[in-house]
């Protein structure tokens, strides 16, 4: 599938990402095909063909944009014992990212079924941890060869930007505790927690490209606190939404957040 992709018109390479690229699969799990393309020259109807011999019926598949600003687009793909996502990716604007992200800027955008939001880095994450199928004049090799080493001006700014805003979030989650606002607690939490989980990626070098597994993951490096995905999750656990009750759950966030920020200022002295 990957070679017959790789010979439409505007397509660079396409790279099996997902869970299937890390092994961390289970049955079922989709197959993610990132398809790398030159903005302006994609040849969606010869997808759409591709597509529809492939099912056996006509697929929707999508012009660049539309699945959002951030996903982009493409098509599911129902193979019968397997489903095939298309995820479109614009090769012009991961390069720009990737220079963005050594450079230790990034940007962070809406986009539905991504509660955190999409950070721009996350494309040059897909990349870094992907597995290049097909890749004709030497691309996508020739961007990942960029990207071996997690960049450091990355690193700083991630750290940088958990420092003072994961305390923030949780200094104004106070308020609506004390409400018995057990939605913008929530919330709050949520906001925090994943900056505490992005910023203790970059620490050990490693990209983070979306929410799902991200504390799982997050509590199995090696610069995470004790027991960092037990004490996570457990701030999100149902319970009482009187005001003590969410001020404990706060109390305990403010502790492992504490010791995660302690350990950037350990890592930059």
């Amino acid at each position: 599938m990957a070679a017959r992709l790789a010979g439409i018109d505007g397509i660079v390479g396409v790279c099996l990402g997902g869970s299937r690229a890390r092994g961390a699969h289970v049955d079922g799990s989709d197959y993610d095909l990132g398809l790398y393309y030159r903005a302006g020259e994609l040849d969606t109807a010869a997808l759409r063909a591709l597509a529809a011999e492939l099912c056996g019926h006509p697929v929707e598949v999508t012009e660049p944009g539309g699945w959002g600003p951030w996903v982009d687009g493409g098509a599911w793909l129902d193979l019968g014992p397997a489903r095939v996502d298309w995820i479109y990716r614009d090769i012009a604007r991961v390069r720009h990212y990737a220079a963005e992200a050594r450079a230790g800027r990034y940007l962070a955008g809406q986009q539905a079924g991504h509660p955190y939001g999409v950070p721009s880095y996350a494309y040059v994450g897909e990349l870094a941890l992907g597995r290049v199928l097909a890749d004709p004049d030497g691309e996508l090799a020739s961007l990942r060869a960029e990207l071996r080493e997690f960049p450091v001006e990355l690193t700083k700014r991630l750290e940088a930007d958990a420092a003072w805003e994961a305390p923030f979030a949780l200094a104004v989650a106070r308020k609506g505790a004390r409400r018995g606002d057990a939605g913008h607690v929530q919330g709050c939490l949520f906001r925090a927690v994943g900056l505490l989980v992005h910023a203790l990626h970059a620490r050990a070098g490693r990209w983070l490209v979306n929410e799902k597994g991200a504390i799982a993951s997050a509590g199995r490096l090696a610069c995470a606190p004790p027991d960092f995905e037990r004490r996570a999750q457990a701030l999100f656990a149902p319970g009482a939404v009187d005001p003590a009750a969410l001020g404990a759950v706060l109390d305990a966030a403010e502790a492992l957040a504490a010791e995660v920020l302690a350990g950037a200022e350990v890592r930059h002295g």
